[in-house]
């Protein structure tokens, strides 16, 4: 039989990447709706901060159920049901007029449709193409997520051109108009597979002396989400991804723009830095794939701390916001968040991929939103009752080294023993 000139799984993950984008660009939305909002209707920030706790809580619960949906049937159709329910959720927060209509649109519904088409469905289906360079793959997909964040300046003209509600609605009408034909014209799984791990042809080459070590030491078991949990190894993995890929991230994404603008940058002109922010996180993402050659480890610390250092620079000069430094954290702190979970799920993908690994992912993403759930209402609590985001920047610090602290602690050949 003749084989195709292209590689279909190219096409796969170009779909997964577009998913990625316009998905994550409709939770996304907060950060640039969330002053709006209070100011609008004259709640509180930590109580309008709740709704996007409660997406980051819904979606992390949903994102088992959405990874087994994926390894047990064909993966286009929960990726456009997903498309649908995420899409609708968005339009309709256009009606809500009270706190509650919020937090069960936008907090579980959209939440809900984003797990059926978030990193977990995807990550699934994309690793099986490409079992070779994981971090490549992984920085490609997760481009996607930092590439939503760039979409924070359209969301704002959208807002000052036609108001929120109907920016609510041109933007989860579009996003599902989009989706839902993509998925279902080019969303399948490797059609290849017979066993754990197993594909027949990678156009990326062999295993790199980065990951070499987890075929030795994990190949031969068939990982489940109960036996991971046996481990060690994994109950770090899930530590780490609540602090750096949850509790960190989500105080800063949910935060910036009202930071910013506290400190005296206007709507579009705080969205701009956060769109730099979302350019530089989507360039970590990509630069994921270092870590194929360097280290899961050392490229996911190098992340953290890099991360760290722009919010320390934020916490130094907030009472003299200059242009100049708000860009610098949006460089520094971008590229490291960004750099960071991509590696870090590569990392998870190294040592317990298999046929259950949908499952196995989505138990990673609860962590990470549970994490995340908390980071929001945190930051908005902590500014109701100081009058400042200083504690919530300096807590993000110590999660950040906390989280690269604990990965040094399981790096390879530390934390390879299923105990």
């Amino acid at each position: 039989m003749r084989r195709p000139r292209v590689y279909y799984g190219w096409l796969v993950l170009a779909a997964a990447f577009i998913v990625m984008l316009l998905g994550y660009a409709m939770r996304n939305t907060f950060t640039v709706f969330y002053p709006v909002i209070v100011q609008d209707f004259g709640w509180t920030r930590g109580v309008t901060a709740i709704m996007y706790s409660l997406t980051l809580l819904s979606y992390g619960f949903v994102a088992p159920v959405a990874g087994g949906l994926v390894d047990r049937f064909n993966p286009k159709f929960t990726l456009a049901a997903g498309s649908l329910i995420v899409g609708s959720g968005i339009a309709l927060c256009s009606m809500a007029t009270e706190v509650w209509h919020f937090y069960l649109l936008y907090g579980v519904v959209v939440a809900i449709g984003l797990s059926f088409i978030g990193v977990t469905p995807l990550s699934a289906i994309i690793t099986n193409w490409f079992p070779k360079r994981k971090g490549f793959v992984f920085g490609l997909l997760g481009a996607g997520f930092g590439v939503s964040l760039v979409s924070a300046p359209v969301f704002q003209y959208l807002i000052s051109r036609f108001g929120w509600q109907t920016a609510y609605v041109i933007i989860g009408a579009a996003a599902t108009i989009i989706i839902m034909p993509l998925v279902l014209l080019f969303i399948r799984r490797m059609p290849t597979v017979e066993s754990a791990g197993t594909v027949a042809v990678d156009p990326l080459g062999s295993l790199s002396a980065g990951d070499s070590y987890s075929a030795a030491a994990h190949i031969s078991t068939d990982w489940t989400v109960r036996k991971a949990l046996t481990t060690r190894t994994f109950r770090t993995f899930l530590t780490i991804s609540f602090c750096n890929m949850g509790l960190a991230p989500q105080i800063v994404l949910a935060h910036q723009v009202y930071f910013l603008q506290d400190l005296g940058y206007t709507p579009m002109s705080a969205a701009t830095v956060f769109g730099v922010f979302g350019m530089f996180f989507a360039t970590g993402n990509v630069c994921s794939f270092l870590s194929d050659r360097f280290g899961r480890t050392h490229i996911f610390i190098g992340g953290g701390v890099l991360a760290s250092i722009g919010v320390i620079l934020l916490i130094l000069f907030q009472n003299s916001p200059g242009v100049t430094i708000a860009i610098v954290f949006a460089v520094c702190a971008g590229f490291g968040l960004g750099i960071a979970p991509m590696t870090g799920y590569a990392a998870v993908a190294d040592r317990f991929h298999g046929r259950h690994y949908g499952s196995i992912q989505g138990t990673m993403i609860l962590a990470a939103s549970l994490g995340g759930a908390i980071g929001p209402w945190l930051g908005g609590m902590l500014h109701d009752t100081s009058g400042n985001y200083q504690g919530a920047l300096t807590i993000v610090v110590c999660v950040l080294l906390t989280g690269n602290l604990l990965m040094w602690l399981i790096r390879p050949g530390k934390g390879d023993v299923p105990v």
